[in-house]
């Protein structure tokens, strides 16, 4: 019997969090597109692995190619509000009606699996919310699929997709306690989505990461597009993304559109439009006249503090929020001295920091809330400041559906 929406959600949630109870491996997720007739398989794949603007990267590209006309589906990763948000075709959020019907496939194939033997346990949040997408990508019978590595590459449940296409978006440090802690051990992990059989464009990267991304395509007599080795053709467009960390990331996604004019009719003024209407929620996005961004590591709040230097000329409310396995100390140390009111608050997630922890790192005066609700209801009393929510995705998506909700 198919769930419904609200049932499909909670079923997802139940399988636990989406990096506390992640499995990294390809076994499970292969044996479940196995068991779908291989969904993947009907369409051409880019996937985009890196540390930083792999999520603005896939909005580019997904705004150019539906400029082009292209059947494009794009799965990203984490959602802000709706668990819809994760699958999109043709620039649209899946139905709620349709996710649960996928995911009732994929509940239904992955506990068949587990009955007869063939898995120890049914796969994991991400796993099953990759396969919903790849199902959903196959029966709308698109063209082409854009999948955004969730985390790493070599163990991601995307790379079993065996995409013919695949970009390395800037490497940094993040996640450190999963992928490595050196460049080169981080960059080996992302690279890890280069086959012999795959077109590559990497984005500029530290030379340690290059190295290692370099080394992988010569291991498999690929030749890499570099990003860094290109002249910027559009360098006089309006970007629709906020920030100049988003030319790079622009950079990429034109690479990939040219790489995909092998395939589809992507002209000129696709790549512009695109280019110029692409949508990345919760990244330096204005929002109901607050600011937020999903700077959750050190490579993001300097890419914050940047367009705080140079575009924001009132003082700045800070509500921050985050996870309590990133870099905190570095962070805070880039941020907090550009708030002069400073929030901190903790998402609704069993990996928040408490905000009496994050107290430790501020220089200044700090006001501690128990929950977002809170956090949002005090930054009213500093009308004439820009509020400003950044620290975590979770935190952005919390904070917006508040918002959203309210009268």
């Amino acid at each position: 019997m198919t769930m419904t929406f609200s049932e499909s959600v909670e079923y997802l949630y139940n399988l636990g969090n989406e990096v506390l109870a992640m499995k990294l491996g390809l076994e499970n997720i292969r044996k479940v597109l196995d068991a779908l007739d291989s969904p993947e398989k009907n369409y051409l794949k880019v996937q985009i692995a890196g540390t930083n603007g792999k999520g603005s990267t896939c909005a580019f590209l997904e705004a150019i190619c539906v400029s082009a006309g292209i059947n494009v589906g794009l799965t990203t990763s984490p959602h802000l509000i709706s668990i819809t948000e994760r699958v999109k075709i043709n620039g649209q959020e899946i139905s709620e009606k349709d996710f649960a019907r996928h995911a009732t496939r994929i509940k239904e194939t992955s506990e068949k699996l587990v009955a007869e033997g063939k898995l120890e346990t049914v796969p994991t949040f991400f796993e099953q919310i990759t396969a919903i997408a790849l199902n959903a990508f196959a029966e709308e019978k698109i063209d082409l699929a854009i999948l955004e590595t969730g985390l790493g590459g070599r163990f991601d449940a995307t790379t079993a997709a065996k995409a013919e296409i695949v970009a390395i978006t800037p490497i940094d440090f993040d996640h450190q306690n999963i992928l490595g802690n050196s460049l080169a051990e981080i960059a080996a992990e992302k690279a890890a989505i280069i086959r012999e059989d795959t077109k590559v464009i990497v984005a500029s990267q530290p030379k340690d990461a290059l190295d290692v991304i370099l080394e992988r395509c010569a291991k498999f007599g690929v030749a890499p597009n570099l990003a860094a080795s290109k002249p910027d053709k559009y360098k006089n467009i309006r970007l629709n993304l906020l920030g100049r960390h988003q030319i790079e990331n622009a950079k990429v996604a034109v690479l990939l559109a040219e790489t995909l004019q092998d395939y589809f009719p992507i002209k000129t003024e696709n790549i512009i439009e695109g280019l110029e209407t692409a949508v990345h929620k919760g990244r330096l996005e204005f929002y109901k006249g607050i600011l937020f961004d999903g700077a959750h590591n050190v490579a993001g709040a300097k890419a914050l503090k940047n367009y705080l230097d140079e575009f924001i000329e009132q003082p700045i409310t800070m509500i921050f929020g985050a996870m309590r396995d990133k870099d905190l100390s570095e962070i805070s140390e880039i941020l907090f001295p550009k708030a002069d009111k400073l929030i901190l608050t903790k998402p609704d997630n069993p990996r928040s920091a408490l905000p009496k922890s994050l107290a430790e790192f501020a220089k200044q005066k700090v006001y501690l809330t128990e929950n977002v609700g809170e956090a949002l209801d005090l930054a009213k009393e500093f009308p004439d400041n820009l509020t400003c929510v950044t620290g975590s995705l979770y935190l952005i998506g919390e904070a917006q559906k508040i918002l959203k909700n309210a009268v």
